[in-house]
């Protein structure tokens, strides 16, 4: 089986360094902190291209690259230095390391941060050793359009192709959900982070757990 995790709300809450991060460099590219952010299951590509539309500024690939490095360091320095109080949440650890014990499992990240900002993530809460492939939100703006990409990078670090029926995308939000329905895999989602079990079964995912813990019994 292919399991492909969401980074924040799902495995860790930093505590608002990545939110900072946005506005710091947003204030620093364009002179103001812009408009306000709807994080939940969004790409970063997604969110840059709204930023520089808020701004009336034509979102180019030079000015995002531009914007992301800015970031980027701010991501870096608010995670090791800003006090923000992030954490693994509740059972991820556990899940993970229950998950790499097992021969028929591939990890592997479908998030909507971008290549650096998974990175830096997994870095900071000692989790980059799980994930050595992923799809990211510099890889498209629509985060329906990450599945395929995650599987063919799947493919080439196993050594063999993955179908959707053999992928779980274990996420925190109803965007999530909608991106397993598009590639066809399934969805266990998790209300650790802005949504309720009620508001992700709602949403018709095909699991739902309080926290990865409970997780730990479902796989």
């Amino acid at each position: 089986m292919l399991y492909l995790f969401d980074i924040d709300g799902t495995l860790v809450d930093t505590g608002g360094a990545g939110m900072r991060a946005l506005q710091e460099a947003t204030h620093e590219v364009f002179g103001h902190e812009g408009p306000a952010l709807d994080l939940a299951g969004s790409t970063d590509l997604g969110i840059v291209a709204h930023i520089h539309r808020h701004f009336s500024i034509e979102s180019t690939p030079e000015r995002v690259d531009a914007y992301f490095k800015v970031y980027l360091d701010r991501l870096d320095w608010n995670l090791a230095h800003g006090g923000f109080p992030g954490r693994v949440l509740d059972g991820a650890a556990d899940l993970l390391i229950a998950l790499a014990a097992r021969d028929d499992a591939t990890i592997g990240l479908l998030t909507g941060n971008t290549a650096g900002g998974a990175a830096a993530k997994m870095r900071h809460f000692g989790l980059a050793s799980h994930f050595p492939f992923g799809a990211y939100g510099c890889d498209h703006a629509d985060r329906n359009r990450l599945g395929p990409i995650a599987l063919e990078r799947a493919a080439v670090h196993a050594g063999r192709s993955f179908t959707p029926a053999e992928t779980w995308v274990i996420g925190d939000t109803p965007k999530d959900i909608a991106c397993a329905r598009a590639m066809g895999a399934r969805c266990l989602a998790v209300a650790t982070g802005q949504f309720s079990s009620e508001q992700l079964t709602e949403h018709r995912a095909d699991a739902v757990v309080e926290s990865l813990g409970e997780a730990l019994s479902w796989i």
